[in-house]
């Protein structure tokens, strides 16, 4: 049996396993959690998935989603 997981990797590098999957360039919070536009406010921290990967490792499929923090600039134009 093989058991798969997903996974954000932070900028510092970081994990957290969340229970979904991501596509390129999808905004998240700050839990990996896709956001909707426009967003409600611009006072958030909002991450970009910019990588994905896979890791297979005995018994497990890890997926990567690796995230870049998104700057103000950018945010005032999803607002």
């Amino acid at each position: 049996m093989i058991v798969s997981s997903n996974l954000i990797v932070y900028p510092e590098g970081d994990t957290q396993e969340i229970p979904h999957s991501l596509r390129i360039n999808q905004l998240t919070d700050v839990n990996g959690y896709p956001l909707r536009l426009p967003l409600a406010t611009r006072k958030m921290i909002v991450f970009r998935v910019f990588r994905i990967s896979t890791r297979d490792l005995p018994g497990e499929t890890q997926r990567l989603f690796y995230l870049e923090l998104v700057g103000m600039p950018e945010i005032l134009e999803y607002t």
